[in-house]
């Protein structure tokens, strides 16, 4: 996914940068990168590999090479990033969140117009560097802007750097969040609500969806109002949020802990204990244990000094590793029980039937599973939450193609809950990971959970809806800018 970090002061912007940056870690593990502007020395840009390190790591011996007032930061799973341009516009820099699955039918189309691509990343074409040749054809920021808007398919956020200001842009459906912190004599703009309280901001609002707004040290100026329609990714709340974080206002804990108490409440599967995955599971499982009525153990932990998330690299091999080293099962809390674990969600399964083996080597009596959402059966087209690159590699269907022997026949029923084709795909998916049960929560429940309207959440990954390039009325089209391009 990614996430980024702007701010821009009275001071120095350094300090800040660095640690609000590093706040958004969780959001990505390929590329960081850092650049400030100062009136004297110009724009500074610094890019690492996180691969194999954490951004802090990274950055932190080479702070003394930034400097300014303003500056933006970024965590990449795509690209390396920040790009810097000198065009009509002026000098900017420019950092994105985005997925943009039609990157190459955009390229030769610029390409056609004899326009070029010098920030290739393994003979890729750098999808930060396309939004800013895209930006480039506009006669002003917001006309260039709203022209990314119409062309790319997916999803696209992004923060500006210019060398008066910062220009922040949500997502044309909002698909992925923006967030405005203020200080006294300082702004600062993020992905997520986790980097502003150890900074001393506070949250001022959410940019909507289609939302532009111009920052500097005392002011924020609204330069394009958002649009109607909303479809921010209900993962968020499911596994990609830290639980600290707020989007649109809604806490990521509370949404999990909520979502696990109704499960628990509904659940009349005997049990001696509940425990969560580490860590998108723990608020699940709490919630879970306090609807259920049974006590929450820590019967597996993560090793948290070394190990990172495990599916979001993009070797197999590195992420069944990964998911195998990180978490440590607590024979003590095991032996004899009943248990059942939480957890986010189950895409490929491959690190769910590691800990079920464990579980049961270590003397579990039932091993049950609760999961936070439902069955995955639509690969996301709009954030990519997975480095998946093909729906197959989803546990849901790769059992339909099994079932069906075609991997798209009857998706609507297999979505629908409760239906016979759930049902039976669910007890398959028991079956191969070797649970004693298998339970998914309802869309109907992850949504109240939530508190947003569903035609406001993305939820296409469950059951396939999504808005996308649409307009409410003939007003909303005309706000959209007829560019020739």
């Amino acid at each position: 996914m990614g996430g980024f970090f702007g701010t821009i002061s009275t001071k120095s912007c350094v300090n800040d940068l660095f640690y609000g940056t590093d706040y958004n870690s969780h959001l990505g593990t390929k590329r960081g990168g850092m650049v400030t502007f100062d009136k004297e020395k110009g724009f500074s840009r610094k890019i690492h590999n996180l691969e194999r390190d954490y951004f802090r790591s990274k950055f932190e011996d080479e702070l003394d090479s930034f400097s300014g007032n303003q500056g933006l930061g970024v965590i990449s799973d795509t690209d390396p990033q920040p790009i810097i341009v000198n065009s009509h516009l002026g000098r900017y820099a420019v950092v994105t969140v985005a997925k943009i699955n039609n990157l190459r039918e955009i390229a030769d189309e610029l390409l056609e117009r004899r326009m070029h691509f010098s920030e290739l990343s393994a003979n890729n074409i750098n999808q930060t560097e396309l939004v800013a040749l895209l930006i480039n054809m506009g006669r002003t920021f917001v006309e260039g802007i709203n022209l990314v808007y119409r062309k790319i398919e997916g999803s696209c956020s992004m923060l500006v750097l210019t060398e008066k200001g910062i220009i922040a842009a949500r997502d044309f459906l909002g698909r992925t969040p923006i967030v405005i912190g203020k200080k006294d004599e300082a702004y600062a703009v993020s992905s997520e609500t986790t980097s502003f309280p150890n900074l001393d901001y506070h949250r001022v609002r959410d940019l909507g969806p289609g939302e532009i707004v111009y920052l500097q040290a005392d002011s924020m100026e609204v330069l394009q109002q958002p649009f109607k329609r909303e479809q921010i990714c209900s993962f968020l709340w499911v596994y990609y949020g830290f639980p600290a974080s707020d989007y649109n206002g809604i806490n990521t804990e509370f949404v999990r802990e909520t979502n696990g108490r109704m499960m628990g409440e509904k659940d009349e599967t005997e049990v001696d204990s509940v425990c969560g995955v580490p860590d998108s599971g723990v608020g699940m499982a709490l919630g879970y244990a306090e609807g259920k009525g049974v006590p929450y153990r820590r019967a597996v932990l993560k090793y948290t000094p070394t190990w990172p998330r495990s599916f979001t690299p993009g070797n197999q091999t590195r992420r069944d590793l990964v998911a195998k080293m990180k978490l440590i099962p607590n024979p003590a809390l095991l032996k004899d029980q009943r248990v059942v674990f939480c957890d986010d969600s189950i895409v490929r399964g491959t690190q769910l039937k590691d800990n079920v083996r464990t579980f049961f080597e270590y003397g579990a009596k039932e091993v049950h599973c609760r999961i936070s959402c439902p069955p995955l059966v639509y690969g996301c087209s709009f954030i990519g939450f997975t480095s998946s690159k093909s729906d197959m590699e989803l546990i849901t269907r790769r059992i339909i193609k099994d079932f069906e022997g075609d991997d798209k026949k009857n998706l609507e029923k297999y979505a629908t809950t409760d239906s016979p084709e759930y049902k039976r795909m669910v007890d398959e998916i028991a079956r191969r990971l070797g649970l004693t049960s298998l339970k998914f929560a309802k869309l109907e429940d992850l949504v109240n959970a939530i508190g947003m309207p569903k035609c406001n959440i993305c939820t296409h990954c469950f059951d396939g809806s999504s808005y996308c390039h649409e307009y409410d009325d003939e007003n909303e089209r005309k706000r959209q800018l007829k560019l020739d391009f």
